[in-house]
């Protein structure tokens, strides 16, 4: 993953760079709780960069302990309040709640994982996009493809506490 060409900019807040990062361990118990392995380019971000937004206010990709935390809820919501229904073709209702979210978009697409490929769930269509294979190719995809957001080639990462996430 060419995580070299995302520079760390101070948090609004604190106007501090502190990083909220994961350590392998956190990531083995995920794992193990989810009976799943994440892709190299998954693990390489949360442990560099960890807890953030990248692209100026754009994706946030979840450390593991906020994905072991959130999968229940997020797959009831998914369950009762399913509207994908055009791209039933690419992912099923049953996949989709079996999947892993591992992150979001500041527009409220969610990202997710089902067997060992990214995808989104829009949160304005209702259709379902495979987006990679890895997380660079899904956060290239979401920052460059133009189809949920206009193209932008900012790669400006801001690091937050994952605490406030759960605070808010």
């Amino acid at each position: 993953m060419n995580l070299e060409t995302y520079k760390i900019i101070p948090n609004y807040k604190t106007n501090k760079t502190d990083l909220f990062l994961a350590v392998h361990e956190e990531i083995l118990a995920c794992e193990k709780t989810l009976d799943f392995v994440f892709d190299e380019s998954y693990k390489e971000y949360v442990l560099k960069y960890g807890s953030g937004i990248l692209g100026g206010t754009y994706v946030r990709i979840f450390l593991p302990e906020t994905i072991i935390v959130t999968i229940a809820a997020w797959r009831d919501r998914i369950t009762e309040y399913w509207f994908w229904d055009e791209g039933k073709n690419v992912l099923t209702k049953e996949e989709v709640v079996s999947s892993i979210r591992v992150g979001d978009t500041f527009d409220g697409d969610e990202i997710i994982l089902f067997k060992k490929e990214y995808y989104i769930l829009p949160r304005h269509q209702e259709m379902i996009y495979k987006v990679g294979d890895t997380l660079e190719e899904t956060i290239n995809w979401l920052c460059s493809s133009g189809i949920l957001t206009e193209a932008f080639s900012e790669r400006e990462f801001e690091p937050f506490n994952p605490e406030d996430l759960n605070n808010s």
